[in-house]
Parts: C-alpha cells; structure tokens; sequence
C-alpha cells in the first residue's frame, strides 16, 4: 500500500497535531533504526535496506492519531508504531521475492541486490524484532500482534490460491484486500488507542475505522493503475495488470459479457500479446477498454461506499483534530483518483 504524508491527511489545519505527530514520528525513526541493528554487520544492512529507502510511514501515523483520543504520550505508543512499521516492512521483503521484484521504492529490491534467502531471512528477522518489542507492551498487545501477521499470511495465501470454484471472485478479492493490507491498519489504530489508555469503545472504534479505510484505500490504488496519469501519479498505469493481478475494476469488468470484456479476456490470457502482438501494446490496449468501461464505474462506486462507511464509524468518537484528520483520510481516497 503507498504511503500518505502529513500533508495529505489535514494534520497541518492544526499546529498542535502536526507538531505532535511531527515529533512522535521523530521518535519512531530514531526507535525505528535502532530496533534494526544488530551485532552481525551485514543483517544491520539488510535490514536498514527499506528504512533507510524511505516511506512516509503512514501506519505509523495511523498510531500517533489513534493515540490523540487518550494520552498520547503514553510509553507504549512510539514503540507500538515501531512494531507495526517492522511488520509491514517485512511483509515487503517477502511480496518481492514472491512477485520477483526487481525495484522497490526507487531503489533496487533486497532480492535483486542480494539473493531471495536473504530477503526473506530479513524479513523473518524484522518480524522477530517486531515481536521482541510488542512482548514488552504487554500479553495483550503481543496476541495483537501476532494475530495480525497470521491475518496477514492468510491473505497472501488466499491470494496465491486464487478463488475456490464457484467463489465470487469479487466476494474473494474484498476479502484478500481485508486481510492482506487493511489489517495492519486496523491494528495501527487498535494498538495506537488501547496504548494510550482508551476506553474500549473508542478503541474499537478506531480499529474499525483502520479495517474499513485500509480497503478504501486499496480500492484507490486499484483505480489509479488504470486511470493514473505517470505525470501526476508517479506511477505507470497498468502495473497490477502486468504483475497478473487482478483488480477490483478488471474483475467488474470480466463479469460483462460485451465486447470489450471479451477483447479484455483474450489479452489476459494471452499475456497481452493476443494477436502476436507487442506486451506493452497489450497492456495499453486493455487500460483503454478498462477506461471506458462499466467496471471502472462500478469500482468507483465500491471505493466511495467503503470510504463513507470508514467516514460515518468515526461518529461515536469526540471532535478533535486527530478525528478531522482521518475524515480527511476518506475524502483522499476519492480525490487522488480523480
């Protein structure tokens, strides 16, 4: 999932937030690094690889705003980021050796640069140190946790998989996406409130919010892969379609019997080369059908339905700043797809 600055997400409509959350992230960098070192020179490496590659650490953020609704000071909330952080780290070193992939955030993948073993030994081990941390934060945050990651697991196994015969393969994607990526975020805002001494309903609240968001956001990205411009995007249209997966506007669009859903499964199995044709042509030519298409409209409609369900769960919480800013979240998720 791509990051959000704090510029994105309304903390600088109020100076006291951003300069807490400018602060509390300080605070999770410098943790952040440290937690990576080890005694064995070349894991310190491996692992600093993504740290140091960058990322706006929007879980995070997620944590340092969840914690505005009680003590946001309180020990356990810097570390708690910490932790999430390394889980979601390392889960980007395993998605790399999984999708072969040669860059990641600019720079060249820890699987290109090194071999496959090394990336998912470092993976394991930022998963090790996520786990060292959360074991001081309490039985309680450690189960969390650990929950989390087999969530996590069993997402990227059901994705493998793909969907069982007869599925919906909507119905399955949603629940790849949910597991896969909105989880991580649903326990940034679980962990972020329960750490900072919030009741139970607010902690709920927020964890909910962290689930119905982190779909929302996916869905976005989705959208964006086929409708992006590179010039205001930063990112080359039809990735996820190149990579073989398949996302929530080609599945609506499989489910039409038209013509261009024909032309569209014809390129997909073919590798985008139906024809004898050019890959990259293919893949052009299916962006087009998908642009025009009634599924692109549909995933449209899908993102703003969890968006809004995401905006109306934060009702129940008090007006403050740290709320205005994941409102802000909701309206993201639509504007940045145009």
């Amino acid at each position: 999932m791509s990051a959000i600055g704090l510029d994105v997400v309304g903390i600088r409509t109020d100076p006291d937030l951003e300069k807490a959350v400018r602060e509390g992230l300080g605070e999770v960098e410098e943790l952040l690094r440290a937690s990576v070192r080890s005694e064995f020179a070349f894991v310190t490496e491996t692992s600093r690889h993504l740290v140091d590659a960058g990322g706006k650490r929007f879980r995070p953020i997620v944590v340092l705003l969840a914690a505005q609704f009680a003590d946001p000071r309180a020990s356990g909330v810097v570390p708690a980021a910490v932790a999430i952080e390394l889980t979601h780290l390392s889960t980007l070193y395993h998605d790399d050796v999984m999708d072969e992939a040669p860059r990641r955030r600019g720079a060249a993948s820890a699987n290109a640069r090194w071999t496959n073993t090394v990336a998912i030994l470092t993976g394991d081990y930022l998963f090790a140190r996520a786990s060292d941390i959360t074991a001081d934060l309490g039985p309680e945050a450690t189960r969390i946790l650990a929950r989390t990651i087999a969530t996590l697991c069993e997402g990227q196994i059901r994705e493998t998989i793909g969907a069982a015969p007869g599925q919906d393969p909507v119905e399955h994607y949603l629940r790849v996406v949910t597991e896969k990526t909105s989880s991580l975020i649903a326990t940034s805002g679980r962990l972020g409130a329960m750490l900072a001494g919030a009741d139970p309903i607010t902690v709920d609240t927020l964890a909910t919010f962290g689930e119905l968001f982190g779909v929302a956001f996916q869905l976005s990205d989705d959208i964006i892969d086929v409708a992006s411009d590179p010039a205001d995007s930063g990112k080359t249209p039809g990735t996820d379609l190149r990579e073989g997966i398949p996302t929530l506007p080609v599945l609506y669009a499989l489910q039409s019997e038209d013509r261009a859903a024909g032309r569209l499964r014809e390129l997909i199995t073919s590798d985008f080369a139906a024809g004898g044709g050019n890959p990259d042509e293919g893949v052009a030519e299916a962006i087009d059908l998908l642009r025009g298409h009634e599924g692109m409209a549909r995933a449209r409609r899908e993102l703003a339905a969890w968006s809004n369900r995401a905006r109306e769960c934060l009702a129940p919480l008090p007006d403050n700043a740290a709320k205005t800013a994941l409102r802000s979240l909701t309206d993201f998720v639509i504007d940045r797809t145009g």
